[in-house]
């Protein structure tokens, strides 16, 4: 055999194994998060490569991820790309991510769902994720009295914005025209249906339901009493009692997951804590959801003034009209909680 023929089959068989490992490397799911998709942003004209490297490697969003950058490299995928927001579909293959960089397809319309939120926080880590603005920026308007009061609202209320549902903005809209699109979307779902004029029936403001609602969202996941619990919140205002919800010692000390509420933590300081302070607390807790104020409207008309956990933690409360009943009922709840050694 020549030498010639010889370094050929050499050169030929490298090649074939260069193209198959290549080949290999680009055709299966390369992605490590659980989410649907994930975003990268182009922030800059000229900087993509860098920048969009960047977030791959800090969101750890990549397997093998410096193999993909070479080789994304070798075959010039930056070239065409435009600032802009980018999706990496879950389970998506080194080859599809490499032709929406090459190819410049941008995701612009950011298609998110909001639940519950519960804190400043988590809404501006939802803007950071996934608009062109980061999250501490959104952190930073969501905390300035003066950004907030041209829509209304202030740094304990901006949440009555938001009704949870499914939206649709684009990524370049900042923290302000966010708002503004929850707050459209709000106001379309309050005068829906006569919402404002059962809000009216029971002697709330707009702002003043959606912090009832808020309250009552988070002590029941029963809509068929949600109705009862506002009333018997309704009921303590009229007389002067003080709410004494325990949700709102939650949220004072941001231990949302308590199963348990002690006597100690009745104790703490915030104006959110409604066994310390009076009325309702100066802004929501969570955003409600659409069917919790639907629950609720119109508030129906009870005596009740106490209600508790039942004790076969099927959800529901028991209500009743005196102190005594609910002392009765709330020992067999502390019971309960006792046998399923429930501390916290």
């Amino acid at each position: 055999m020549k030498r010639s023929t010889l370094v050929w089959i050499i050169i030929s068989g490298v090649l074939l194994f260069t193209g198959y490992r290549l080949n290999n490397a680009l055709n299966k799911s390369i992605t490590k998060f659980d989410a649907e998709a994930r975003y990268v942003f182009n922030r800059e004209e000229g900087n993509a490569k860098e920048e969009i490297k960047k977030q791959i490697r800090e969101g750890q969003l990549l397997q093998n991820e410096e193999r993909f950058f070479r080789i994304a490299d070798l075959l010039n995928v930056w070239g065409n790309v435009t600032p802009g927001r980018f999706e990496i579909k879950k389970g998506a293959t080194g080859w599809e991510i490499m032709q929406t960089l090459k190819n410049n397809q941008q995701s612009n319309q950011v298609d998110f769902t909001i639940k519950k939120l519960q804190t400043k926080e988590g809404l501006s880590s939802i803007i950071g994720r996934r608009f062109l603005t980061d999250s501490a920026t959104a952190y930073k308007f969501l905390t300035s009295l003066d950004s907030l009061a041209p829509l209304g609202v202030d740094t304990h209320t901006v949440f009555t914005l938001i009704i949870p549902d499914n939206f649709s903005i684009h990524y370049k809209s900042d923290t302000r025209k966010i708002l503004e699109h929850f707050k459209q979307k709000s106001d379309s779902f309050w005068v829906a249906d006569n919402r404002l004029d059962k809000v009216a029936q029971s002697g709330l403001t707009k702002k003043q339901f959606y912090i009832l609602a808020s309250i009552v969202e988070e002590e029941s996941a029963k809509d068929d009493e949600k109705g009862n619990i506002a009333s018997v919140y309704l009921n303590r205002m009229r007389r002067g009692m003080r709410l004494g919800a325990d949700p709102t010692v939650k949220f004072a000390l941001r231990r949302f997951d308590l199963r348990r509420i002690l006597n100690e933590d009745l104790k703490v300081q915030s104006p959110y804590n409604t066994y310390v302070n009076s009325g309702l607390p100066p802004g929501p807790i969570c955003t409600p959801s659409a069917a919790t104020i639907d629950a609720m409207l119109p508030v129906p008309a009870t005596n009740y003034l106490f209600f508790v956990a039942k004790d076969d933690f099927s959800g529901y409360h028991v209500f009743t009209t005196n102190y005594n009943d609910h002392l009765a009922f709330a020992e067999k709840y502390r019971k309960a909680l006792d046998e399923q050694h429930i501390k916290r």
